[in-house]
């Protein structure tokens, strides 16, 4: 195990080499994630929908 001196030398050397991303890319992906989240759950809204109404109609033609 390391010392901690050196420990923290190491992970100074480390964070430097990370490429943070630039501010207009951290917005686009956050506007990405909205509107995949959006998408989806629409679909899922519509598959439910399908669904339910299936099963309604297959219940009610049965009784």
């Amino acid at each position: 195990m390391a010392n901690p001196l050196q420990f923290i030398q190491q992970v100074r050397s480390e964070v430097s080499k990370v490429v943070w991303p630039t501010r207009r890319e951290v917005a686009l992906t956050t506007v990405m994630v909205f509107v995949m989240a959006t998408l989806t759950a629409i679909f899922f809204f519509l598959v439910d929908f399908l669904i339910r109404t299936g099963l309604k109609g297959l219940l009610g033609f049965f009784s």
